[in-house]
């Protein structure tokens, strides 16, 4: 995209090699500001180089990203509604193995209670790319929630992102879940194991947090009577929090949310740590199974 688009520039803060910049800076070297470890400062520069015409694509762990520089983010971008694309890399638990300081399960929570920001967590690689591309071409700040752990493909080459609209990645009509992010991939092979139960799975990919897909969570409470949610994120304040939001206000049904409940995670790898949340597939099965006795 930058080299069809000359106002597009980076901006990090002494993240080149975990924002994955090395080749945009051999490319673009004047093009890639670093600030170094100033988050704050970080933001508040991309805000400026918006006001000055800039397409800014902000880098920086998203613990940090949200935490640090929340004030610039909520008076800089979102209030003055600057062009800024913000991208929290290594997002929920994928700093595992240094501890709750860089885990970042609070930034949905965050940033979806500011206005103007749109709210994205794309489910693999390929939507990734695509929201990527339907961010450039937004007017507006977005926060893209990008993980650094490994997925499988869901979706196939050429797919289109569309704010606000979530992909049904798999029939059902006897529960529904709701994930995002790491998690999608996840709560399909859930929906798998509960296929050899006899129970189908509706699953929603809901990679849009703001605005969120309101439509599809009615039908889905509607259809199937039940939604279980699984975010990499606390359940307070998240996706599982938005989705009962708006089925409490339209059509109440059970929910049951699966993330971090309400602790700081201990240490490990991403992956450890979901399965220890009980967010293997498996676990997000059982889950689903009691979900279910509880709806009839």
């Amino acid at each position: 995209m930058a080299a069809e688009n000359s106002d597009i520039v980076a901006v990090c803060n002494d993240s080149v090699g975990s924002s994955k910049l090395g080749g945009f800076r051999e490319r673009w070297p004047e093009r890639l500001i670093n600030v170094g470890i100033a988050e704050q400062n970080l933001v508040g520069v991309g805000a400026g180089l918006a006001n000055g015409g800039k397409l800014p694509f902000v880098c920086a762990a998203a613990s940090f990203l949200t935490g640090r520089a929340l004030e610039q983010i909520k008076a800089d971008v979102a209030y003055s509604n600057a062009n800024v694309k913000l991208c929290g890399i290594s997002s929920g638990m994928a700093y595992g193995a240094l501890g709750s300081t860089h885990h970042s399960t609070e930034d949905f929570a965050w940033m979806r209670a500011i206005p103007n920001i749109a709210v994205v967590a794309p489910a693999d690689r390929i939507e990734t790319a695509a929201a990527t591309a339907w961010a450039a071409s937004y007017s507006g700040p977005v926060f893209l929630r990008l993980s650094r752990v490994g997925v499988p493909d869901l979706f196939a080459e050429g797919h289109t992102f569309e704010l606000g609209r979530a992909n049904m990645l798999r029939e059902g009509a006897d529960l529904t879940i709701i994930a995002n992010g790491t998690l999608a991939h996840r709560a399909v092979s859930a929906a798998e194991i509960l296929e050899a139960k006899g129970i189908e799975a509706r699953v929603l990919n809901m990679a849009t947090v703001r605005p969120i897909d309101e439509e599809a969570i009615v039908r889905a409470a509607r259809d199937t009577g039940a939604i279980l949610t699984c975010e990499e994120h606390s359940i307070y304040g998240g996706l599982g929090g938005a989705v009962a939001e708006v089925v409490c206000e339209n059509e109440p049904v059970r929910v049951k949310r699966r993330g971090v409940p309400g602790i700081f995670a201990p240490t490990g790898s991403a992956n450890f740590l979901l399965d220890e949340f009980g967010m293997s597939p498996d676990g997000i099965a059982d889950s689903a199974i009691e979900l279910i006795r509880k709806k009839t």
